[in-house]
């Protein structure tokens, strides 16, 4: 009997596209608008990169690293920096990282508000929580399909779709370190006449702060392992020089490219890391 049952095919994917063209025929305006000012902060920031001496790019990521972390971060991004400069991938890797700044600055101004939404009503978290489920779970390559409808191929739609992709860890863990806050201290907040504002800015934000950190620093090694693959739609970057060498079959430079890719990722990460390890002293 089971196998005489016929269950109805839903056209899922057909009301997606017919919904993505709807958006591209009747807010064309607004995706131009965004392609303007997004292609504007990339360009300008990979050409400030390019445009300053590569040593003096170098050091000052390096002091920053010694300023943040210690005198051992700043000289692994010291040598790290000045590796990929020797190799040659210097553009490819200023290119990569403005895509990256840009996609988790993004990623941050949308994301740091929806949590500090989510943490403050239950309504808002019930609605928030599977839409990151989706956004998570949703294989990194299909954001790119809608991306390029809406903003054509490169470094827009690349950064769209990595902001997508990058921006859950921070909405989650900015609801949960405000949730985690202790509610003696909420409450002792409360008695001394705080507001609901001075108590998000003044109490909450201040001691969640390490737990958000931690969503940034998240964040931002998710948008730099999407902005490689953004590299399939003409994001360039160093995700450009991988696909070539596959495509080429050329170890040595894959090879090259890729590390580029993990220093670029190590120093990025230790930076943040640090910079919620300050958050906690």
């Amino acid at each position: 009997m089971l196998n005489d049952l016929t269950i109805p095919q839903i056209p899922i994917g057909d009301l997606f596209e017919r919904f993505i063209r709807f958006l591209q025929r009747n807010f064309d305006f607004f995706f131009e608008a965004v392609n303007v000012i997004i292609r504007s902060l990339v360009q300008n920031l990979n050409g400030l990169l390019i445009f300053l001496p590569g040593i003096i790019v170098i050091i000052i990521f390096s002091l920053l690293a010694w300023w943040v972390g210690t005198k051992w971060l700043g000289l692994f991004t010291l040598i790290g920096l000045i590796l990929i400069y020797s190799m040659g991938f210097w553009s490819s890797a200023v290119s990569t990282l403005s895509l990256v700044l840009v996609s988790s600055i993004i990623a941050l101004i949308i994301g740091i508000p929806l949590g500090i939404l989510a943490s403050k009503s239950e309504r808002a978290s019930s609605i928030i929580r599977p839409l990151l489920d989706f956004m998570q779970t949703m294989p990194a390559f299909v954001y790119l399909i809608p991306a390029i409808i809406l903003f054509e191929r490169g470094a827009v739609a690349g950064t769209i779709a990595t902001v997508i992709f990058a921006m859950p860890p921070v909405v989650r863990l900015t609801n949960l370190g405000i949730r985690q806050v202790p509610t003696d201290v909420i409450e002792a907040a409360k008695s001394l006449g705080s507001t609901g504002k001075q108590l998000l800015f003044k109490v909450q934000l201040p001691i969640s702060l390490p737990t958000i950190f931690a969503g940034i620093n998240q964040t931002i090694m998710l948008a730099l392992s999407m902005v490689v693959i953004a590299s399939m739609i003409g994001a360039g970057g160093l995700g450009q020089d991988v696909r070539t060498a596959l495509s080429r079959v050329n170890i040595g430079f894959g090879f090259e490219a890729g590390l580029a890719v993990v220093i670029l990722a190590m120093i990025i990460d230790r930076i943040t890391q640090s910079f919620g390890d300050k958050a906690k002293n």
